[in-house]
């Protein structure tokens, strides 16, 4: 840990039944270290889980997609001859990648146009393979099949940008939320009662911290999203320049396109989240202390609580706090989601065109209430709640994770502080 930094000499700081004792602080720098440490973990992870999540929420609905006929397989009748298409769905460099067919004929591929047309059939057969290849129906499912077909390292595609975004997110996250429940000069201690205030603080905390790392969120996004057949650094340096062309088109502005949902998003699952934490976390302390026969004060229990129970205690309250918030924002997330992967085609567009497609914006161009809305009436509740179990795997450990590095990381440097002091 860093030396104690400005402001972390004893000081008497006021407890949660309103009493006054000595209490030694943890530096703003500390705590800031204690979130870098915890966010390295989890990202670590819980990143292959936040693939499959992405993966699943951002995949065709099955019904709208085209099903593959021998009919619409294109009679390509100019092929050079020996180009290598010899498996099943092999790709060839002027098919792109998101088709719904592929060209695949097998090793008897030739130029004559007869011999094209006889193997339709199996062109269409391998098709449908292909399409099953990149259709995941469950968390499992997807992570079998993102390892299976792309490579176990695809798992943890978008790892850098995780890092980049998740180490201040956390940061400015934790450190706010922390100066908002503990400062007396937080309006929230000063006008909140103390049952809502963790409520408050995780949601103001959350805003902060969401509207700094949204164009780091979308560009991990796009490329977690990217279909596979690219390398590592061919989605990476896809993802950036559709980014680039994104901000010429648009501006900007456009790196914050999903922001609303955002928040719509984190801001009520970080309220409902330190909301349950600090209620499970204190009913956990008071299970234990009461077993044990102690009529301790709050305060007290936490200043004298071992390292191991602090880590059991927030470890089972943040796994829990974050499966519940998890699954009840899960639909923000799903059109969060939809939103900043897709592609638009706006710089394409002529300004006469663009003007008569104003009135009929894509769905996700929509604002977000009617967005989730079209997505309820063409999918219902399972397309609002698409990749729930996965979000759920991925949040409740990264919650667990995150919470217990934090903590143990802030009770390590006040003991550390303490041992100075004397």
């Amino acid at each position: 840990m860093p030396p104690a930094q400005a402001g972390s000499s004893p000081a008497v700081t006021m407890d949660r039944s309103g009493g006054a004792e000595p209490e030694v602080e943890v530096s703003a720098g500390q705590k800031m270290l204690s979130a870098v440490s915890g966010s390295l973990l989890t990202s670590l992870l819980v990143t292959p889980l936040d693939v499959v999540r992405v993966r699943l929420q951002s995949q065709p609905n099955a019904s709208s997609r085209p099903r593959p006929t021998s009919s619409s397989i294109p009679p390509f009748n100019n092929l050079p001859p020996k180009i290598g298409v010899t498996a099943c769905c092999r790709e060839v460099f002027w098919v792109n990648n998101t088709s719904p067919v592929c060209l695949a004929a097998g090793p008897t591929l030739t130029t004559s146009v007869g011999s094209i047309t006889a193997s339709t059939s199996s062109a269409a057969d391998c098709a449908v393979d292909e399409t099953r290849r990149k259709t995941y129906t469950s968390t499992l499912d997807g992570l079998r099949k993102i390892a299976r077909n792309e490579g176990l390292s695809s798992l943890w595609r978008g790892l850098s940008p995780t890092l980049v975004m998740a180490i201040p997110a956390n940061v400015i996250y934790f450190t706010g939320y922390d100066i908002l429940r503990s400062s007396r000069r937080s309006p929230v201690n000063q006008y909140i009662a103390d049952a809502y205030a963790p409520l408050i603080a995780g949601s103001i905390a959350r805003v902060a911290a969401a509207s700094v790392i949204s164009p780091i969120e979308m560009f991990r996004t796009r490329m977690q999203a990217a279909p596979s057949g690219t390398s590592g650094m061919g989605v990476f340096r896809d993802t950036l320049q559709g980014l680039r062309k994104l901000v010429q088109a648009q501006g900007y502005t456009s790196l914050w396109r999903g922001l609303t949902l955002t928040m719509w998003r984190d801001v009520p699952f970080s309220g409902i989240y330190w909301w349950g934490y600090e209620a499970g976390r204190n009913r956990l302390r008071d299970l234990r202390y009461s077993s044990l026969g102690h009529e301790h004060a709050r305060s007290s229990m936490q200043k004298d609580e071992k390292h191991s129970a602090t880590f059991v205690d927030s470890f089972l309250a943040g796994a829990t706090s974050g499966a519940v918030a998890a699954v009840i924002t899960t639909p923000f997330d799903v059109g969060k989601t939809r939103q900043q992967v897709l592609e638009r085609d706006d710089h394409r567009r002529t300004p006469k065109a663009a003007r008569s497609s104003a009135a009929a914006l894509r769905p996700e161009e929509r604002s977000m209430p009617r967005f989730l809305y079209h997505i309820w009436k063409e999918e219902g509740a399972p397309g609002l709640f698409r990749g729930w179990a996965a979000r759920c795997l991925k949040v409740a450990p990264a919650c667990a994770i995150m919470i217990s590095s934090y903590e143990i990381g802030k009770k390590m440097a006040k003991n550390m502080n303490e041992r100075r002091a004397e």
